[in-house]
C-alpha cells in the first residue's frame, strides 16, 4: 500500500467484495479517489484512458479483449466504460477461471451506449459507489460517535473537535476531493472550481458524445445549487433558468441534461422514505435534489467561505448537503441507505438511515444553535410518534446532526446531539 495513501471507508468494502465475487465495479465522480483506492489492492493495472495507448486499447477491446485482461489478479481496469465490450469479456473470463477476486473495474461515467453489453453481471460483479472524502476520512472528524454504535444503542458522547463556522465554510467550499484535503487557502478551493469547469466545458458532452450548451449547463447547475435539499420540480428548475430573460429551455432538454449529470455522478438525488404510519397521512414521494459533493454547489453559485458566513441560509443548505454526503458513505459501509421523509402536513425529516435488517435512525441536520437544535428534536419526536410500531420497529435512534458544537450528548428526551465532526461509520 502507498505510504502516503489516506485510508478510505471503501477499502474494507472492496476487500470483502473481492473475496466474494469475481469482479468489483467502483463507480463515482472523477477525482474522488476510485483509481487510487483500487490500486492499493490491485496486482496489475490497465489504464484505458492512457493517451499513449488509448487508441490501441480500444482496437484490442473490439478484436481480442482477452489480451487486455491478461495480468496478475486482481487486475484493475481503469475507466472501463470507454470500451463497454470489456464488460462481457470480464464476465466470460470470470466464468472460465471460476475464481473470485479477478478484476476491479473503475468508472467515472455510466456507458451511454449499452448495446454491446449483453449480460447484467449478476452473480459475477459486485458494486461500490465512491464519493469524495468524508470528514472521518480526511481526518477532520474525531470519530467519537460511531453510527454503528448508535444503532446498537450506545449513546456515549464526548467533547467535539474545535471547529468554527469559518472552518466549516472552508470545508464545504473545498469539498472532499483527495487532492484538496491536505491543501489550504486558494489551492484547496481550486480543485472544486476546476472540477465544475470541467463539467461545463467537457464532461457534459463527452458522457454520450452529445453537444450541450455551456451556458445552459451553467444556469442549470446554478439552479440545482439553489434547490439543494428540496423536492424542486423540473418546472421549477425551468422557470429558474429562464427567469433572467435568456432563451427558454424545454422540460425535455432539462431532463436530458440531468440524466447526463447523473451519468457522470455529479448529482445524486435522494429517494423518499415510506414508513408505516398510525394515521393515513400521505407521504410525498418526490426525490430530494443533491449534488454528490457540496463544493460543486458552491462553485456553481460562484461563492466562497466568506460568502457562506454572510448568508447563513445558504450556509445551512450546503451544510445539509455535506452531512448527507457523509451519512451516505457511513450508511453504505453498514449495508444501509439514506432516505428523506416529507408528508402532506409539511412534516419533514432530513435523513432516514435504513439498514437491510430493518433497523433505522432518524436524523435532522442543523447548522447549530440552541433554537435550531430544539426545532430539530421536536421534528424527530413528532415523526417518531407517528410511526406505527405494531407494523415496524421503533427508530434505533433520533439524532440532530450539527455543523458546530462543543459536545456530543443525549438530551433528556432521548434525542442525541452530535456535531458532524464527531461522526464515523
Amino acid at each position: 500500500m502507498n505510504k502516503s495513501y489516506k485510508p478510505r471507508i471503501a477499502d474494507e468494502l472492496l476487500r470483502l467484495k473481492l473475496e466474494a465475487m469475481g469482479a468489483v465495479l467502483i463507480e463515482g465522480p472523477k477525482a474522488c479517489g476510485k483509481t487510487t483506492t483500487a490500486a492499493q489492492q490491485a496486482a496489475s493495472i490497465l489504464n484505458m484512458d492512457d493517451p499513449r495507448n488509448a487508441a490501441q486499447y480500444l482496437q484490442m477491446a473490439d478484436t481480442d479483449p482477452s489480451l487486455l485482461l491478461a495480468g496478475a489478479t486482481p487486475r484493475l481496469i481503469d475507466e472501463w466504460q470507454t470500451a463497454p465490450k470489456l464488460w462481457d469479456a470480464v464476465r466470460y473470463t470470470i466464468d472460465q477461471r471460476d475464481e473470485d477476486g479477478q478484476f476491479i473495474l473503475t468508472g467515472s461515467a455510466v456507458p451511454a451506449d449499452k448495446s454491446n453489453i449483453r449480460h447484467s453481471g449478476t452473480g459475477r460483479f459486485a458494486w461500490i459507489t465512491m464519493r469524495p472524502m468524508t470528514l472521518w476520512e480526511s481526518g477532520e472528524s474525531s470519530g467519537i460517535v460511531g453510527l454503528k454504535d448508535l444503532f446498537d444503542g450506545d449513546t456515549n458522547g464526548g467533547v467535539a473537535p474545535a471547529m468554527t463556522l469559518q472552518d466549516l465554510a472552508t470545508i464545504i467550499c473545498r469539498g472532499g476531493w483527495p487532492r484538496a484535503v491536505n491543501r489550504s487557502g486558494k489551492r484547496a478551493l481550486a480543485q472544486a472550481q476546476e472540477y465544475y469547469e470541467a463539467i461545463v466545458r467537457h464532461d457534459m458532452s463527452r458522457t454520450d458524445n452529445t453537444a450541450r450548451n455551456e451556458n445552459t449547463t451553467r444556469r442549470l447547475l446554478r439552479s440545482y445549487a439553489r434547490h439543494q435539499g428540496t423536492q424542486a420540480s423540473i418546472a421549477t428548475i425551468r422557470d429558474d433558468i429562464t427567469a433572467s430573460g435568456d432563451s427558454p429551455v424545454s422540460d425535455t432538454t432539462i431532463e436530458t441534461y440531468l440524466l447526463a449529470l447523473r451519468r457522470i455522478f455529479v448529482i445524486e438525488d435522494m429517494a423518499a422514505w415510506n414508513p408505516n404510519l398510525r394515521s393515513k397521512t400521505a407521504v410525498r414521494t418526490s426525490d430530494t435534489r443533491y449534488f454528490t459533493d457540496p463544493s460543486i454547489a458552491a462553485a456553481a453559485l460562484g461563492i466562497g467561505p466568506d460568502d457562506l458566513i454572510n448568508d447563513l441560509s445558504t450556509f445551512g443548505l450546503l451544510f445539509e448537503a455535506l452531512a448527507v454526503r457523509d451519512l451516505r458513505v457511513y450508511a453504505e459501509s453498514l449495508g444501509g441507505n439514506v432516505f428523506h421523509y416529507r408528508d402532506k402536513t409539511g412534516l419533514e425529516c432530513d435523513a432516514v438511515i435504513h439498514l437491510r435488517n430493518g433497523r433505522y435512525g432518524l436524523v435532522e441536520i442543523k447548522l447549530g444553535g440552541d433554537n435550531l437544535i430544539a426545532e430539530g428534536a421536536k421534528t424527530l419526536n413528532t415523526l417518531a410518534a407517528k410511526i406505527d410500531t405494531d407494523k415496524m420497529r421503533e427508530p434505533s435512534f433520533r439524532m440532530v446532526l450539527t455543523g458546530v458544537g462543543s459536545y456530543a450528548y443525549q438530551r433528556t428526551d432521548g434525542v442525541f446531539i452530535a456535531p458532524l465532526s464527531t461522526l464515523r461509520p
